[in-house]
């Protein structure tokens, strides 16, 4: 299991330390769902559940391995990411799709945002993906390579900006001629899994 620990304060620390002193975050387990999605609205209240990225994931399961959680020295779940797979447009490349990416609101501005992007984005490049996508604010996520230079031809399934639409290749090239309308491709969840979260 992935772990990283993340001390709060200006100076956050990754991977050093002990969990105790601070954050540690950690693949998600099933357990964390109920937890997780507390977090989520509490942190983007309940509309990011309409947004255009959420029709790619809504039935489907983060890619293997990309799904984390930050917890507090306490156990509480403090922060979250997943990744999902995508083609990026019909027959298009595979490529993943991050989000949402959300932090208790109490703990705004302490760097575990930042942390947990630097893991998610380390643990795709390793597990071997080459691409990267995401809706989000280009401020933000221009300090960890995202941008909207290759996502002129790339479109979301529904309402979005534009401009909100950033990429960041694992590989050059990846995304070379990549056009149209995102596709999820991640594995189905079980129907039954479904009417326990949902």
């Amino acid at each position: 299991m992935a772990l990283s620990t993340f001390h709060a304060g200006p100076a956050p620390v990754l991977p050093e330390g002990t969990p105790e002193a601070g954050f540690a975050i950690v693949a998600e387990s099933a357990a964390d769902a109920c937890r997780r999605e507390m977090l989520l609205d509490r942190a983007m209240a309940p509309k990011w559940k309409k947004k255009s990225s959420q029709k790619l994931r809504r039935g489907r399961r983060p890619s293997p391995g990309l799904a984390f959680v930050a917890r507090s020295a306490d156990g509480r779940i403090v922060g979250t990411v997943r990744l999902w797979d995508v083609a990026a447009g019909e027959g298009g490349p595979g490529a993943l799709l991050l989000g949402p990416l959300a932090v208790d609101p109490t703990l705004k501005g302490a760097g575990l945002g930042s942390a947990l992007m630097r893991h998610a984005l380390d643990e795709a490049r390793r597990l071997g993906h080459r691409a990267i996508l995401l809706v989000g604010d280009p401020a933000y996520y221009a300090r960890f390579g995202f941008s909207a230079e290759k996502t002129a031809h790339l479109s979301m399934p529904g309402p979005y900006e534009r401009h909100r639409l950033l990429a960041l290749e694992l590989v050059e090239g990846a995304l070379e001629g990549a056009a149209g309308t995102l596709k999820a491709t991640g594995r189905l969840v079980r129907a039954d899994s479904l009417r326990r979260v949902g």
